[in-house]
């Protein structure tokens, strides 16, 4: 068992993982464009930021927001707002996660979407909203199952597929998206 404060999940290793599969990718890119070709250019143009996150939320900030929210947030995911405060969608490994200030409940955040799935799936206005809605997927926590442990049930909620994807939680459905063949 680790020492309280010891952060459980590597964030920072999967992070810079994927931050480093990113720029490989576009370094490959730009080295298989002809010289001067169109594709040449528009890869130099637009080249992918050194760090694909923000500087982390302080545990003061953390429990500002947990007081907004009214619960105390999942460890999976407040150790991933310590490390970074969301997370850019450069990557086409992930829609992009939002900073804690723009994280919320579905029920306020997006009603339609809560209205919408109520009757399918029961519970879905008391998700905590912690992704941006593209192109017909979101990042929900599930506050309703919590593991012994503290973990929310996460979900990948997508039109692509019934219902949502359930994961045990923040943690496994970030490593599953990051890893499930996505990473070059």
């Amino acid at each position: 068992m680790s020492a309280p404060g010891t952060p459980r999940y590597p964030w920072l290793d999967l992070l810079e993982t994927v931050n480093r599969a990113l720029q490989n990718r576009h370094a490959r890119s730009l080295a298989s464009a002809p010289p001067g070709s169109l594709h040449y250019q528009q890869v130099a143009a637009y080249p992918p930021p050194d760090w694909l996150g923000t500087d982390g939320v302080s545990e003061a900030e953390l429990v500002r927001h947990e007081e907004r929210l009214g619960v105390r947030l999942p460890p999976s995911y407040r150790e991933f707002l310590q490390v970074t405060n969301g997370w850019d969608e450069e990557t086409r490994f992930s829609i992009r996660m939002l900073p804690i200030a723009e994280v919320g409940w579905t029920r306020d955040v997006d009603p339609e979407l809560a209205e919408i799935w109520t009757s399918t799936r029961p519970g879905m206005a008391d998700t905590l909203y912690v992704s941006e809605h593209l192109e017909g997927q979101v990042y929900l926590l599930n506050p309703n199952i919590v593991t012994p442990d503290g973990e929310w049930e996460a979900w990948d909620f997508a039109n692509w597929h019934p219902g949502a994807l359930e994961f045990r939680s923040f943690w496994d459905l970030m490593t599953s998206v990051f890893n499930n063949g996505s990473m070059p």
